[in-house]
């Protein structure tokens, strides 16, 4: 929002522009969850953007593990920068004509000598003013083994070696691995959103929630407002909820008897503030009724621990596919949940938490309390559907293509056949459901009917592989299952 973070993002912006040999290429930005690091490295990102000096801006999202975003990085990074950059993209373009494999490569250490490196140092002399590169969010690639590799690359010498004129821009949360990886570095400088004055950061709120709160703003006083301000101890998350929950449109309480249950909810210490009003907004649409907390948890627990987002529709024809499961409409859940997750009001659009931290929150049942979600045998109930869900969906020439004697890339409208063919929740199915395999323990039932589909449905499974653009994974689909059986019938 115009008019905030302006002293922290002057800093950042006067770091890039330095020309001083000594000036360290990376910066590393770092703060708890919903303290407005994303913000700032997108506005950052549009702002060099605007100047024509964004190289990229690389965004990694706790619901986007699945597409392994990690393994990425470089190559989006080097795609970027090639269509910035003719000559860089002449390089990258031979050095995969020279070795193809190179094209597909998951090792992040050959993607950075490969794709950035070596090109970068033979194309420096054409790159013409700043270079920018925004990665957000590092801290959301998964469990540390899936970002040892790229921090240790940011870490070494070699990124001191990049032109002067370039700079990185790291956001993250300060993760244990990730603060031994980027402190005490010498080309890596780091900023703390603690940092922040008390001053500019109750500014920056109350700009916020004057803006949020709109129309209602007459109806609270200076000190409410302040007061408000005081609470969210800087962090913008706590103020977009308490702002959502403050005007919601839920019958029976006025605006300001929620201001009032807010102000008599939260403690106004830092620690705990967004447990809090996760707590409040929670207790406010959920029933404190045994029903239906357990319908919550189950819902979020699907949510939670499906690989990817999917919309709503997909999940409730994966939900009615569960063994033993009561399959009531997630939107009986979901509806009220605007405050805390997007794509509840579209049938097609995924849903996904607004901010990360609800995630964590929900699987920590020291701070969700009653809401908690455990793990339990999600996995297994996912891979059971999924398994059903491939059954009854895959069929012979499912897009119904006139021939079969055309390559894919030759079919002028495959891919709206593929939308109107294959659903979001068996695409999923069809992607995905080998990784819920490999968790669960042995369950006979569930073997018996991955014999039947693989059966009936092997090439029909592979067919829509390939109209998906990932038969790749077939092989490694296929060892994770006979790994499972093996293990399990030992």
């Amino acid at each position: 929002m115009e008019g905030t973070r302006v002293d922290i993002l002057a800093d950042i912006i006067d770091w890039v522009n330095k020309s001083e040999p000594d000036t360290p290429q990376v910066l590393w930005l770092h703060g708890q969850a919903g303290k407005g690091k994303s913000a700032i490295a997108h506005t950052i990102a549009n702002w060099f953007k605007s100047l024509g000096a964004l190289g990229s801006c690389f965004c990694f999202a706790r619901d986007q593990q699945a597409e392994r975003r990690h393994e990425k990085i470089f190559t989006t990074i080097a795609h970027d920068l090639a269509d910035r950059d003719p000559t860089f993209k002449r390089i990258v373009a031979e050095v995969i004509a020279n070795d193809k494999a190179l094209s597909t490569t998951r090792d992040v250490r050959q993607q950075w000598q490969k794709f950035i490196l070596d090109p970068i140092s033979k194309a420096a002399a054409s790159m013409v003013g700043r270079v920018v590169i925004v990665i957000d969010a590092l801290d959301e690639t998964g469990v540390e083994a899936s970002r040892k590799h790229i921090l240790s690359i940011l870490a070494s010498a070699q990124v001191a070696q990049l032109p002067s004129s370039f700079r990185v821009l790291i956001t993250s949360r300060p993760l244990p691995d990730i603060m031994e990886a980027l402190q005490d570095i010498q080309h890596i400088t780091s900023k703390s959103m603690s940092d922040i004055s008390i001053a500019n950061a109750e500014h920056d709120i109350r700009v916020y929630v004057s803006d949020q709160l709109g129309r209602l703003m007459d109806r609270f006083s200076t000190e409410e407002v302040s007061c408000l301000v005081r609470l969210a101890d800087g962090l913008f998350e706590w103020a977009r909820l308490a702002c959502e929950f403050i005007k919601s449109h839920k019958a029976g309480f006025s605006a300001m008897e929620r201001y009032e249950d807010l102000i008599s909810a939260s403690p106004g210490e830092s620690k705990g503030l967004l447990d809090d009003m996760y707590l409040t907004i929670l207790r406010d649409i959920v029933e404190n009724k045994p029903k239906a907390l357990a319908r919550f948890r189950s819902v979020m627990r699907q949510i939670v621990w499906t690989q990817e987002p999917l919309p709503v529709v997909s999940l409730n024809a994966i939900r009615r596919n569960f063994p033993d499961m009561d399959v009531s409409d997630v939107k009986a859940i979901l509806n009220p949940m605007g405050a805390l997750l997007s794509g509840i009001a579209d049938v097609s659009t995924p849903v996904r938490a607004l901010h990360a931290s609800f995630y964590d929150f929900l699987a920590d049942s020291t701070r969700s309390m009653e809401f908690a979600i455990k793990m339990e045998d999600v996995h297994c109930q996912l891979a059971w559907a999924c398994v059903r869900v491939m059954q009854t969906g895959l069929c012979f020439n499912i897009c119904r293509l006139e021939t079969s004697y055309l390559p894919n890339s030759e079919v002028t409208d495959l891919d709206w056949r593929v939308h109107e063919c294959i659903p979001a929740h068996l695409s999923y199915a069809c992607r995905l459901w080998a990784i819920h395999i490999e968790e669960p323990q042995f369950v006979r039932r569930l073997a018996q009917e991955m014999e039947v589909l693989l059966k009936d449905k092997l090439l029909f499974w592979i067919e829509a592989l390939s109209l998906l653009k990932v038969l790749n994974i077939v092989p490694s689909h296929l060892a994770i299952i006979a790994s499972w059986l093996e293990v399990c019938l030992l």
